[in-house]
């Protein structure tokens, strides 16, 4: 039996019971998907995770929807360097998974500090450092990498494009939206 999208959704960090790590491939050049949008694939280029813009009145928003545009996540972003992601298309407190604070921002990298809300009072429950101009970071929990990514390129290709990318997330660590609502906000959190 397969579970919706909805069923699996306990947060904060549902775990995922697979024993390999699991490959996703980042792209905002997908068949069937307008230009621009940020898609995630897997092996078998079927699209799992998509990321929209939209904008709120208060702050700029992204969604993450599954494969069907459910709304899994609502990821706003405030002035202070802050970011905060919401249960589906939300931005009520109630809702609210985690909040994510920039520690450093230097040009070639950035580091940032994730709190899940309820959870270790005031402590860092994760951490994401790298480099989003080269869409390469590593995530933590403590000293444990939950995930990873990198570009993707060919060899004997003089350029690298920027344009695709590996997100890796092993086994039995966090939900896959989770880690990939994470690495969108990496990807934005050098603004």
């Amino acid at each position: 039996m397969e579970l919706e999208s909805s069923e699996w959704l306990s947060y904060p960090g549902s775990v995922d019971h697979s024993h390999i790590p699991i490959d996703l491939f980042g792209s905002k050049k997908h068949a069937g998907v307008p230009r621009g949008v940020l898609v995630f694939a897997d092996a078998s280029s079927n699209i799992v995770f998509k990321v929209n813009n939209a904008h709120t009145h208060s702050s700029p928003k992204k969604l993450l929807l599954d494969s069907s545009a459910n709304p899994l996540f609502s990821i706003h972003r405030f002035p202070n360097g802050c970011w905060k992601c919401y249960k589906g298309d939300s931005n009520e407190e109630k809702e609210l998974i985690f909040s994510v604070q920039r520690t450093l921002k230097k040009l070639s990298r950035v580091e940032l500090e994730v709190f899940f809300k309820g959870e270790n009072d005031g402590e860092c429950d994760l951490k994401v450092r790298g480099s989003p101009f080269k869409r390469s970071c590593n995530i933590y929990k403590h000293n444990e990498l939950v995930a990873q990514s990198s570009l993707m390129y060919k060899l004997h290709q003089i350029f690298v494009s920027r344009d695709k990318f590996r997100l890796t997330i092993f086994p039995e660590t966090f939900d896959h939206a989770l880690i990939v609502a994470l690495f969108v906000i990496f990807l934005n959190g050098r603004k």
